[in-house]
């Protein structure tokens, strides 16, 4: 055996990283790549924060007597027009989380803003409905975080 040092490539030597590849070892491939938990978590709220604002839309429009009525309150709007603009935001909201759930890029962007107008609508329609306002409102706030703190992994 000779102890002379080999030149050249050390990919070739016998006790070097024969099993590494050359510019060395590789990540693993995410899973799938597309969406993280923070977005599956949004989608998933977003659907049912969408479908429960179309129903306490019906609600609104169908039977005026669901929600008390408040005396003078500066941002007054009649319990129909809610109605119609729960109905109108939480069906988009719905088709919006179900996008996000698929792993639609521009969903993401789309529920920020969503979730964004939603959290002001609650705000405005709290005399009406306070506890469920405020937990819709919560409900919003997560969904923005969630998606806005995502980061595509590297690959």
């Amino acid at each position: 055996m000779s102890s002379q040092t080999p030149t050249g490539d050390p990919h070739g030597e016998i006790g070097t990283a024969w099993s590494t590849p050359r510019g060395g070892p590789h990540r693993a491939a995410p899973h799938d790549g597309r969406t993280g938990a923070g977005v599956v978590f949004a989608g998933v709220l977003m659907l049912c924060s969408g479908v429960l604002a179309v129903l306490q839309g019906i609600a609104a429009v169908a039977d005026d007597d669901v929600y008390a009525r408040v005396g003078s309150y500066v941002y007054e709007l009649s319990l129909t027009g809610w109605g119609w603009i729960h109905i109108v935001l939480g069906a988009v909201a719905a088709a919006t989380g179900a996008a996000l759930l698929k792993g639609m890029t521009w969903a993401r962007f789309t529920g920020i803003l969503l979730a964004a107008l939603s959290l002001v609508a609650q705000f405005l329609f709290l005399p009406y409905e306070p506890l469920w306002s405020v937990v819709v409102m919560a409900i919003d706030v997560f969904v923005i975080w969630s998606l806005a703190s995502w980061q595509r992994a590297e690959i």
